[in-house]
């Protein structure tokens, strides 16, 4: 399998030369299509000094810049993108978390980094890997490359790593080494036999991965010193969380992952 379709977001407030140049390189790698996404929206209120009220003639100036914001990422997009890649360019004046839910119907893999804190501005990854039904590269804080020369599965036996697991087979498939790791308090004969199955399910995939027991219960600081430890430069894992009301509610593992600007994740959920 390949992945044929990649979406990379751009956020409107950070510079999106890496971001594009990573996801141009992918897209390379790859023989895929590459589809530049760029949104942001207009917040429904604006501060004055009545309060906040509904005002649109700074609705529609607001509005106004985002659109030459858009443009202008338009052109570092077409610029920087190789002409023998395939690629094209989307917009929206929208949330960017619901433009890239819309997008991701058509998407293989969906590239993105983190953009800020602004929902209106910046996507909400949380609900962008929980909602979107497609695998996220969530690229490390200004990653130009994104090699996967050293690939850590995180693995624990549950739908969403094995998701994550038959997410990431491109990259795996073109990795140098493969390491799948569980964290576990005590050893165990079902964690053996759960990961000698996962190896031997990559090697009908025609790849060759080592086993590793972390010992300790499931910790994010644990899993990211492991991953220091192997010079692993992409983490496979599920995304563990649930809707509660109208917010996401993560383990402690995903949260952190999530947050992790250091290396490059792939979260399937």
């Amino acid at each position: 399998m390949s992945y044929k379709t990649i979406v990379v977001n751009l956020a409107v407030d950070t510079d999106p030369a890496p971001i594009v140049k990573l996801a141009a390189e992918l897209a390379q790698r790859f023989d895929a299509h590459l589809v530049g996404l760029a949104a942001a929206d207009v917040p429904p209120l604006v501060s004055t000094g009545e309060g906040l009220v509904y005002e649109g003639e700074v609705m529609q100036i607001q509005r106004t810049e985002i659109e030459k914001r858009l443009a202008e990422m338009h052109g570092i997009f077409e610029k920087l993108v190789p002409a023998a890649v395939s690629s094209e360019w989307i917009q929206y004046v929208c949330g960017p978390t619901r433009a890239l839910g819309q997008v991701a119907r058509s998407a293989d893999l969906i590239v993105t980094a983190d953009g800020g804190e602004d929902v209106y501005r910046a996507v909400d990854i949380g609900s962008l890997v929980l909602g979107a039904g497609r695998p996220v590269l969530v690229a490390a804080a200004n990653a130009e490359h994104m090699l996967g020369k050293t690939v850590l599965v995180a693995w624990k036996d549950s739908r969403e790593a094995r998701r994550a697991l038959s997410d990431s087979l491109p990259f795996l498939v073109a990795a140098n080494e493969v390491v799948v790791a569980t964290m576990q308090s005590e050893s165990a004969e079902d964690v053996r036999d759960s990961l000698a199955d996962v190896a031997a399910f990559l090697e009908q995939h025609g790849i060759t991965a080592r086993t590793e027991t972390v010992a300790g219960d499931a910790d994010a600081d644990r899993l990211l010193t492991f991953a220091r430890s192997i010079h692993a430069d992409l983490i496979v894992s599920g995304a563990y969380g649930h809707s509660r009301l109208r917010e996401w509610a993560f383990g402690g593992v995903t949260r952190s992952l999530i947050g992790e600007g250091s290396v490059n994740r792939l979260l399937s959920n």
